[in-house]
């Protein structure tokens, strides 16, 4: 009876601690599905946020600084990366959208979207009880087999060929403020990127050698290309100094033009007048002594970079300046100081005893002009340089602040669009004719595959037409029979099919000359599905102090 009894009790005790055991593990799969679900809508509402910005129809957004600044855009990296976001899986599709920034510049707002429609079909995945990293290896396998067919429906550029060219550009800009004088800006971007890089054997562009000067006044129509320099701010003139040189020579100095001060913070007092006149004679005769100097080098045009800590100038060294016969043009940003090297050919001076002539640029022109449109600014242009670098200046006119940022965002991405040309020399369809074509042969890889992979990578594949179904939907399209009458399309073989936002209907995007860079593309998706993967493998959220 007592074995009997004891074998009940062991057999009691045992279910009792399964009982335990299963509760923990229910609660801790539990907290495993409460995490990712929370990270999954934070990360949706950030995609939802910027969608209604994407194609040629997408609204734009109003932001206000906590400082009264306002700044209007639709460009997905601008928008994003001025929001106050607090969650951290929300802030790493903030960080998506920089990352395709710096990558391809172009697409920032697609990426966001498609990691959206991504994370949406993980969701149902996962509600389903399909493990998280056989939904992240079936996205991973999904975007091998999307970059292949991306390639195979990808045609080559020839960088010469300006057709092609314009035709990449003018789409990227088709969303922009600036759409309207595409006509203006696509041929000066072109032209810019032509002059800096060497069309047959460079794979990069830096863009730091095309400057983007912006002035009010005038219109966007009124933007020039610069062969050469633009200086924002006019000369100085106050002392009845020369506003233009031909045949100039000009230097760049980086030491001060007034008097020197003591390492410390200090106060001299000065009881007579005696000592006082002392004092200014001797300050006098050191700025005039450091102005006989640059005179000595040969230079007629000075460039002075922005100081800090004391004056850079003062009255009586632009007076002495003035008298030698010198342009002065002050306030030279530290940024700026190695493209105006490059550009003109001088080198940078620190000390007045190194001010030599060999240190001097050389250029035909340098000339302040007015600036037409009502406005009174000047600034001052430097042509017809000796030996100039690989570089280009552009000035940007627009009648307000407002639209001078936005024009040149948008001029920022135009060059960034070319930048990815020449990494990749490869182009593809645009309106949403990717997208469409990648979800139509996905969705037949899938059924080639077995198991959980086949049945991820369906809706890996159902996710990509987002895209097409946003863009509709901004256009005021209805969205449904657009994507169903493109998927019919694209069925058929026209794999250049996409949404024509003009005449709201579907057209051969190779024949409306709507071009897109491969690279922008295989960006988007490869940057967006490396996002929703690290998202997906996150099973707990642990704050620490």
């Amino acid at each position: 009876m007592s074995r009997s009894g004891g074998g009940g009790g062991n057999r009691a005790a045992a279910r009792a601690m399964g009982a335990r055991g299963g509760g923990e593990s229910l609660r801790e799969n539990q907290k495993e599905r409460d995490v990712r679900h929370a990270n999954i809508v934070a990360a949706k509402s950030i995609a939802d946020a910027v969608r209604t910005s994407l194609g040629p129809r997408g609204m734009d957004k109003m932001i206000q600084k906590a400082d009264g600044e306002v700044i209007i855009s639709n460009d997905g990296a601008t928008i994003m990366s001025q929001m106050e976001v607090f969650h951290p899986t929300a802030k790493m599709l903030v960080e998506l959208s920089k990352s395709q920034d710096i990558e391809a510049g172009d697409g920032t707002t697609s990426v966001v979207v498609i990691a959206g429609a991504l994370l949406s079909a993980c969701a149902e995945l996962l509600s389903k009880g399909i493990h998280p990293m056989m939904v992240a290896d079936a996205f991973n396998a999904s975007y091998a087999e999307a970059e292949n067919i991306l390639r195979g429906m990808s045609k080559p550029i020839d960088l010469m060929d300006r057709d092609a060219l314009l035709d990449n550009v003018n789409t990227c800009l088709s969303s922009k403020v600036i759409r309207e004088n595409t006509e203006v800006i696509s041929p000066l971007c072109v032209e810019a990127i032509h002059r800096v890089i060497d069309v047959q054997r460079s794979t990069n562009v830096d863009l730091n050698d095309i400057k983007l000067v912006k002035q009010i006044g005038g219109t966007i129509d009124d933007t020039e290309l610069v062969d050469g320099l633009v200086f924002e701010k006019g000369a100085k003139k106050g002392a009845g100094g020369p506003s233009s040189f031909q045949d100039a020579k000009i230097g760049l100095i980086q030491f001060h033009l007034s008097a020197p001060k003591t390492d410390m913070e200090n106060n001299v007092v000065v009881n007579d007048y005696a000592a006082m006149d002392r004092i200014l004679r001797e300050e006098r005769k050191y700025i005039l002594q450091l102005c006989k100097k640059i005179k000595k080098s040969g230079c007629n045009v000075l460039l002075i970079q922005k100081a800090i800590l004391r004056d850079a100038y003062n009255d009586m060294s632009l007076h002495f300046l003035a008298k030698l016969g010198i342009m002065v043009i002050t306030d030279i940003e530290r940024n700026e100081v190695d493209f105006i090297a490059r550009t003109i050919g001088l080198t940078p001076v620190a000390h007045v005893d190194q001010m030599t002539p060999d240190k001097l640029g050389s250029a035909r022109s340098v000339q302040e002009v007015s600036m037409p449109g009502g406005n009174s600014n000047r600034v001052v242009k430097v042509t017809g340089i000796e030996n100039p670098g690989r570089t280009m200046t552009m000035l940007i006119r627009g009648s307000n602040k407002l639209v001078l940022d936005e024009a040149e965002r948008s001029v920022h991405d135009a060059l960034c669009v070319l930048r990815s040309l020449v990494k990749e020399r490869y182009m593809i369809a645009g309106g949403g004719a990717p997208e469409t074509e990648l979800a139509l042969r996905l969705m037949e890889w899938s059924n080639k595959q077995t198991g959980m992979l086949g049945y991820c990578a369906k809706a890996f594949a159902e996710a990509l037409e987002i895209i097409p179904f946003t863009l509709s939907e901004n256009a005021g399209l209805n969205a449904m029979r657009m994507v169903t009458e493109l998927r019919s399309r694209h069925q058929r073989g026209e794999a250049g099919a996409g949404i024509n936002v003009r005449t709201a209907s579907i057209s051969d995007m190779y024949a409306e000359h709507v071009m897109q860079p491969l690279l922008v593309s295989t960006s988007a998706l490869g940057l967006a599905v490396e996002c929703v993967v690290m998202i997906l493998k996150i099973d707990d959220a642990i704050a620490v102090r």
